[in-house]
């Protein structure tokens, strides 16, 4: 089998203490370590009303993450579409385009990234989400090269053919990237339960369109390694805590690491939060490549997304520094 290209997932998380100026420059940091090591992407988030999570203005980050890389492709995992107009969208990753040419990308989601009250205060209804396949193709008319003659164009943006990624948790997303021709990332590092029936679908039914030719799946994972076990679970509670707050309607900034989750949360959270988690590569090298390596041979992914929302930074950055040595990974320094 060969290597498969490997990318990064952000959110740009404000550890407890911390301000989101200070999350911004992990941010940075994170992406120059990436692009450093070889990785093939670097895509951020939108979510709103998270305290921990600085990424809400998703493509005025990206912004800032390219005038700070040089080759790494930047783009939206995803933007989450019905919450904004198509041609808004046209017109910023238009813009990203004019400013960082070929690199740019452009996932989309169809969920609001957010709860009901931030959905209202975001002025769009929850009916919205339904003219998603619409504004998918909208958005691809408004970025490509046939709208010369419509009335409303996107400058910039026109003839900027930004590739267009869908993102989902379920058949649906899979369904509409068949059938538009498009390459397809499913969530499996927070909801990996339809994953296989997800990706069989998608690779079943493809359309090959003018965008792609063949199927293309990106799979999503946790991933932190350090330099034994124990320190990578220890700082991947991190992660954990800050599921079982948000399974609480809680919110914070991103916690910090502790010796152990039991007195934290009981035992029907913990089931929830394994099974979210499932898709998790925690430990170090020795530990993390053959478990690596056996998912990538059963799912067969053209691509691998790894994320790591922790508190501590140079946890985040070490485990991108152990990433050559798994030697499973098609890295381009």
């Amino acid at each position: 089998m060969s290597a498969t290209p490997l990318s990064f997932l952000d959110l740009a998380p404000i550890p407890e203490g911390q301000t989101t100026a200070q999350g911004v420059a992990y941010t940075v940091d994170m992406a120059q370590k990436a692009e450093a090591i070889g990785l093939n992407r670097f895509w951020m988030a939108e979510h709103h009303n998270m305290p921990g999570i600085a990424s809400a203005a998703t493509s005025v980050l990206l912004s800032h993450i390219g005038a700070k890389t040089n080759k790494i492709r930047i783009g939206s995992g995803g933007v989450m579409l019905p919450n904004h107009a198509p041609l808004v969208i046209a017109e910023q990753f238009g813009t990203l385009h004019a400013l960082y040419g070929d690199r740019i990308d452009l996932g989309l989601g169809r969920a609001p990234g957010t709860d009901g009250a931030t959905f209202r205060a975001l002025r769009r209804q929850m009916h919205d989400a339904d003219r998603f396949p619409q504004d998918v193709q909208e958005l691809m008319f408004f970025l490509g090269s046939d709208s010369d003659n419509s009335p409303v164009q996107s400058f910039p943006g026109a003839h900027s053919k930004v590739p267009v990624w869908i993102l989902g948790s379920s058949l649906f997303g899979a369904t509409l990237a068949a059938k538009l021709g498009l390459p397809y990332s499913f969530a499996s590092h927070f909801a990996p339960r339809m994953m296989t029936q997800a990706i069989t679908t998608y690779r079943e039914n493809f359309e090959p369109s003018q965008y792609l030719d063949k199927p293309y799946v990106m799979l999503a994972a946790n991933m932190l390694l350090a330099d034994d076990d124990a320190t990578a679970r220890y700082h991947f509670t991190s992660a954990q805590q800050s599921f079982v707050r948000l399974r609480r309607g809680g919110r914070g900034q991103v916690p910090a690491p502790v010796e152990s989750m039991d007195s934290i949360w009981s035992a029907p959270e913990k089931a929830m939060v394994d099974d979210a988690l499932a898709v998790s590569f925690i430990g170090s090298v020795g530990r993390v490549r053959p478990l690596l390596q056996h998912f990538l041979e059963e799912h067969k992914p053209d691509e691998l997304m790894v994320t790591a929302n922790i508190y501590d930074q140079q946890a985040r950055l070490h485990s991108l520094e152990l990433v050559p040595e798994l030697e499973i990974f098609d890295l381009n320094p």
